[in-house]
């Protein structure tokens, strides 16, 4: 497939759903491996002028003999990577590595070539002025300052990344936030509710290393427990190992789960539609070994004393290419106008383009899918992640029109295998 309008050519004469998923899943491979490997052309070329960084802070043969041989490694196994990737594999293990490489040995170089520029810049600009002579304007010292500033930054980020790998997406953390509604009837004032989201269980291949996340989860003793979607990257066999583990987590009025964009397997080739179905069946009867109750566009009751609280469930509705199949109209059924109600969206989308608009008045949307990007500046007063200027709305709690969403920042990790300043979350609600 040469270009855009030929894959639609291609697709539109296909009338099978199978055939059109495939010629989808082999369109956008092309067309992600080409952007990733002219990227990977980019530095590659760029690698002679990071060299010079290299020359200028020794003579030693060995470190640049040694430094060429990591560097063509590195960019060797990245090239081989990325030309076998396939987004139909049911493993995500060739997408970690290849993501893994870029961010460790091959982003951080930018650093380098920031700063050798900077001091090019002078010379140049030196040059061209005609303030000096051609032969004053090399300064070894600024220059070696400037490798070893543009090389101790890209170390630093690829350290980094090393313990986003290593550590950072085991650091489960919990977020304590007080909700108020107006209308929450008197036996639901202090409810604890705890929400976890995108555990991509098949992005962790040992799940006693999450034992730690499950025992933060109990500690809180919840009321209810909220699973907003993407229990698995794939296919719901990622998610066996896990049931015993994901069994464990207690909570007095139970435990519901909706379904996010992942949990279809709409990112993997299927022999049939049935075999497509049978998966997500599966995957919905593995949760329900973990003790989830899936709610596909219908709700919950959590009585107590006579008073309700209502939870309602939908299915995945993101922007196109997203599934659109959440209907909340038909969650709302038979739930009294003036009820207090919780929804569980699992992409935050969904609350500003169709829940705030809704006229049943939901109160509180819990949502997921951001990840938080898994990267950013997560502090107290400075939050910044690049998926912003995609999600606006994608960490916290957010207000409009009267209506709230709170969206969670995720439990496990996907493609990138690890988290850096954005951690893994739970997060317990308190009803007032």
């Amino acid at each position: 497939m040469r270009s855009f309008t030929d894959f639609l050519k291609i697709f539109n004469k296909q009338k099978n759903i199978k055939h059109r998923e495939v010629i989808l899943c082999a369109f956008f491979d092309q067309n992600m491996q080409k952007n990733f490997l002219i990227i990977a052309g980019i530095f590659l070329f760029l690698e002679v002028y990071i060299y010079q960084a290299i020359r200028t802070l020794t003579d030693n043969s060995w470190i640049k003999t040694g430094y060429w041989v990591l560097s063509l490694a590195v960019y060797g196994i990245f090239a081989y990577e990325v030309t076998h990737f396939q987004r139909s594999d049911r493993s995500t293990v060739r997408a970690q590595i290849m993501i893994s490489l870029f961010l460790i040995f091959i982003l951080p170089k930018i650093f380098v070539v920031l700063f050798l520029l900077i001091d090019d810049i002078f010379r140049t600009g030196g040059y061209l002025i005609g303030f000096t002579q051609s032969s004053e304007n090399f300064f070894p010292e600024r220059r070696k300052f400037l490798s070893i500033v543009g090389l101790g930054m890209g170390g630093i980020l690829s350290a980094l990344f090393i313990d986003g790998i290593t550590f950072g997406k085991y650091r489960h953390t919990v977020r304590r936030v007080r909700v108020k509604f107006n209308n929450l009837p008197k036996s639901f004032k202090g409810y604890k509710i705890v929400q976890i989201s995108d555990v991509h269980s098949g992005s962790f291949s040992d799940p006693s290393k999450l034992q730690h996340a499950i025992d933060l989860i109990n500690e809180q003793k919840p009321d209810l427990v909220l699973f907003t979607g993407d229990m698995v990257n794939n296919v719901a066999d990622e998610f066996k190992p896990f049931i015993p583990l994901f069994s464990k987590i207690q909570a007095k009025d139970g435990k519901l789960a909706i379904l996010g964009n992942h949990d279809y397997g709409d990112y993997v080739s299927w022999e049939s539609p049935a075999a497509k179905k049978e998966n997500l069946d599966t995957l919905i009867s593995y949760e329900k070994q973990a003790g989830f109750d899936m709610l596909r566009n219908e709700h919950r009751v959590i009585e107590r004393n006579g008073e309700q609280l209502y939870i309602l469930g939908v299915e995945n509705w993101g922007l196109k290419p997203f599934p659109q199949f959440g209907k909340i109209d038909d969650a709302l059924k038979n739930v009294p106008e003036s009820a207090t109600k919780i929804l569980m969206s699992h992409d935050p989308t969904h609350f500003d383009y169709v829940v705030k608009k809704h006229p049943a008045n939901i109160h509180l949307t819990l949502s997921g899918h951001t990840h938080g990007m898994q990267f950013g500046l997560d502090l107290k007063n400075v939050k910044w992640s690049p998926v912003q200027y995609k999600y606006p709305k994608w960490a916290d709690l957010y207000e409009s029109e009267g209506k709230l969403l709170y969206v969670n920042r995720g439990f496990g990790v996907l493609g990138y295998p690890g988290r850096v300043g954005v951690l893994p979350e739970i997060t317990l609600f308190e009803l007032s």
